[in-house]
C-alpha cells in the first residue's frame, strides 16, 4: 500500500471514530523537515462547517488515530495543521521488504485497464524531424509506466499516410520514370522537389489531385507506389526508434488509412443520430460552448482529421476495449481534441467510463527562445540530432581514456540518447522546452548524466565490497531516516505520474533521491575499516536499494544505465 494511501486511511478511521464528517482526507508531503514527513491540512476547511476551532478538530483527529506502526508522532501546529512523522522502525522494516522484492515494493493498479497510448505519429512522406521528438519520448515513457503498473498497454502509432501529399509524390515518382524508386533514399529531398513542382506547375498539381482520387479508389499502380513510400518511411522511423530506445514497431502502426473504409459510416451514423448540420456545404457538428463547429465532411465530399479521429476512438473502445486513451500530441491541438472528445461522447463512441485525455506538451525551442531549426532555418532531422547527441556525449564523459573505441561508442550512445530523453522528461510537459546541449550533458543539476554518475558510483562501491549483502536495515540518524523515506516514496511517485501523465514527477523524484544519497554517502561511510559489519550491511542495503531504484525508474523512462562510467 502507498504511504499516502495508508495515512489517509488512518485519518479517515480517526474521523469516523471522532464523529467528524471528513469525506476524503488527503495528506501531503511536508514542506520542511521541522514539519514532519507529511501534513494533513483538512481541519481548517471543516472549521466553518462544524463551527469549531480548527485546532480542536485537529486535536480530536489526533486523539482518535488508531494504534498503528506507521506514525511515530502526530503534532498540531499553527491554526490546525497536523504534522505526521513516520516511525523509523516501520521505515526500516518496509525498506528491508522492498529490497527483497523485484519491484521494490511497488504494487500494481488495483483495477488495471486497457490503455491506448497514441504517440509519435510521423507523416510518412517525410523523414522524422525534431517536431516528433517530444511526442515520441513522452508517449513511450508513459506507455512503459502504465505497463509497469499493471495496465494492458496498446501502443498506437497513428501515422499520417493518406491525403493530397501522396498524390503529389506519386505523380512526381511517375514523372521521373523507370528506376526512380532509387531517388527515395532521402525522402526529405524528394518531398521538397515534388512540392516545388506542385507549387509551380498547375498541370502537375491537377495531375496530383487526380492521383489522390485514384489512390483512394484503390488503383493498383497508385497503391503499389504508395506502399513504396510507406515502406521506405517506416524503415526510417524504425531506425530512429531503435536509436532512441523506444518501444515502437511496425506492429504498433495503425495508420490513418486503416480507418478509410469507416469514414462514410461515421458520417452516416452521426447523421442518423441527428448530430450533423449543414454549414456552407460542409457537414459539421456543433459543440456547446465552441464558436466554430467540428467539420466532419467537406463540401467536396472529403474527410478531415476529425473524421478519422472519431473512427479511431470508436475502434479503440469497441474493438480494443480501451478504458483510457491518451493522445500525446502538442498543445496547439488542444481545441481540436476538445471538440473531437465532445463529439465522441455525444455519439456514444466513448462512454463516460472511458477516459479520453490529451497529453499536451509545449514547443521545442532553441536557447534564444525561437523554434528549434537548423542554422539556415530548415527543419532538423531527428536522426541527425541523435547522432550529434552521441558525439557530444563522448566529449562529456570524463574517463574517455579508460575505454577502447567500441566501448566508447556504446557508452556515448547510452549517455547521449539518455541525455536527450531525460532533459525533455525533466520539465513539466506543458511548458515550452528549451533545447540546450550544455545543460543536458552537464554533471550538475537534474540531468541524466548526474543520475548516471550516481548509479555508477554506487556500483563501484558494491564491486569494491564484493561480498553478499544481507539486506538488513537499521536507521541510525536523520539522514538515513530521510533516505529510507525517499526510497519508499517510489510507489507514490509512480502512481501519481501515471494518474496525471507527468513523467517529470519521476525525474524530480530521481534528482531528490540521488542528491540525498550523495549526502548520505559523504556523511555515512560504508567501506571504511572502522565501520562495524552490522552497520556496514545496513548502509550497503541503502546503497544497493538506491541503485536499484535509480535503474528501475530510469528504465521506465526509457533510459539505459551504465555500471561503469
Amino acid at each position: 500500500m502507498q504511504i499516502k494511501e495508508k495515512l489517509n486511511q488512518l485519518i479517515a478511521e480517526a474521523a469516523q471514530k471522532a464523529g467528524i464528517p471528513l469525506e476524503e482526507p488527503r495528506v501531503v508531503e511536508a514542506g520542511k523537515p521541522e514539519f514532519g514527513d507529511y501534513q494533513f491540512n483538512g481541519a481548517m476547511p471543516l472549521a466553518k462547517t462544524l463551527k469549531q476551532n480548527p485546532r480542536q478538530i485537529a486535536q480530536a483527529l489526533v486523539e482518535a488515530l488508531p494504534q498503528n506502526e506507521l506514525i511515530a508522532k502526530a503534532e498540531i501546529a499553527g491554526p490546525g495543521f497536523i504534522n505526521l512523522t513516520l516511525s523509523a522502525a516501520w521505515l526500516a522494516k518496509r525498506l528491508e521488504e522492498a529490497g527483497r522484492d523485484q519491484r521494490l515494493g511497488v504494487g500494481r493498479h488495483k483495477e488495471p485497464h486497457t490503455v491506448v497510448v497514441d504517440y509519435s505519429s510521423p507523416n510518412m512522406a517525410k523523414q522524422m524531424h525534431v517536431g516528433h521528438l517530444r511526442s515520441t519520448i513522452i508517449g513511450d515513457s508513459l506507455a512503459n509506466l502504465f505497463a509497469f503498473l499493471g495496465d494492458e498497454v496498446i501502443r498506437q502509432n497513428h501515422i499520417g499516410d493518406w491525403g493530397t501529399q501522396f498524390g503529389m509524390l506519386i505523380a512526381y515518382l511517375e514523372e521521373l520514370g523507370e528506376g526512380a524508386e532509387g531517388s527515395l533514399h532521402d525522402l526529405e529531398e524528394f518531398y521538397k522537389a515534388a512540392k516545388k513542382r506542385f507549387d509551380e506547375d498547375e498541370a502537375f498539381a491537377d495531375k496530383s489531385r487526380e492521383y489522390v482520387v485514384k489512390l483512394q479508389g484503390g488503383d493498383v499502380r497508385c497503391l503499389h507506389l504508395w506502399e513504396q513510400f510507406i515502406d521506405k518511411s517506416l524503415g526510417h522511423c524504425e531506425e530512429v526508434y531503435s536509436k532512441l530506445h523506444v518501444n515502437l514497431s511496425r506492429e504498433d502502426v495503425r495508420a490513418e488509412s486503416a480507418y478509410n473504409d469507416e469514414l462514410a459510416g461515421i458520417v452516416a451514423d452521426l447523421e442518423a443520430k441527428g448530430l450533423l448540420k449543414q454549414s456552407r456545404g460542409a457537414k459539421v457538428v456543433f459543440v456547446e460552448g465552441e464558436e466554430n463547429p467540428l467539420i466532419i465532411q467537406k463540401s467536396d465530399g472529403g474527410y478531415l482529421y476529425a473524421t478519422t479521429d472519431l473512427a479511431a476512438i470508436r475502434f479503440r473502445v469497441e474493438v480494443l476495449g480501451a478504458k483510457r486513451i491518451s493522445y500525446v500530441v502538442d498543445a496547439r491541438q488542444a481545441g481540436h481534441f476538445k471538440q473531437v472528445f465532445a463529439v465522441a461522447r455525444m455519439a456514444g463512441y466513448a462512454p463516460e467510463d472511458v477516459e479520453l485525455e490529451h497529453v499536451s506538451f509545449g514547443m521545442m525551442l532553441d536557447k534564444s527562445g525561437r523554434p528549434f531549426k537548423t542554422r539556415d532555418g530548415g527543419t532538423v532531422k531527428l536522426i541527425e540530432l541523435l547522432e550529434e547527441a552521441v558525439e557530444r556525449a563522448k566529449e562529456a564523459i570524463t574517463q574517455k581514456e579508460a575505454y577502447d573505441e567500441e566501448e566508447m561508442e556504446k557508452i556515448a550512445e547510452i549517455v547521449g540518447i539518455g541525455a536527450v530523453k531525460y532533459s525533455d522528461l525533466s520539465i513539466n510537459r506543458e511548458s515550452n522546452y528549451i533545447f540546450d546541449w550544455d545543460r543536458m550533458l552537464s554533471l550538475e543539476g537534474n540531468t541524466s548524466l548526474y543520475q548516471q554518475y550516481a548509479y555508477a558510483r554506487i556500483q563501484s562501491i558494491l564491486r569494491k565490497y564484493g561480498g553478499e549483502i544481507e539486506g538488513r536495515v537499521t536507521i541510525g540518524d536523520e539522514l538515513e531516516r530521510r533516505l529510507a523515506l525517499k526510497l519508499l516514496q517510489l510507489e507514490d511517485v509512480l502512481h501519481l505520474a501515471a494518474r496525471e501523465a507527468t513523467p517529470h514527477t519521476i525525474t524530480a523524484y530521481l534528482y531528490e533521491l540521488a542528491t540525498l544519497f550523495m549526502k548520505f554517502y559523504e556523511n555515512n561511510p560504508i567501506l571504511r575499516s572502522d565501520v562495524a559489519e552490522e552497520l556496514r550491511q545496513s548502509r550497503l542495503t541503502f546503497a544497493q536499494t538506491t541503485a536499484r531504484t535509480l535503474r528501475l525508474a530510469l528504465e521506465i523512462l526509457g533510459i539505459k544505465v551504465l555500471d561503469r562510467l
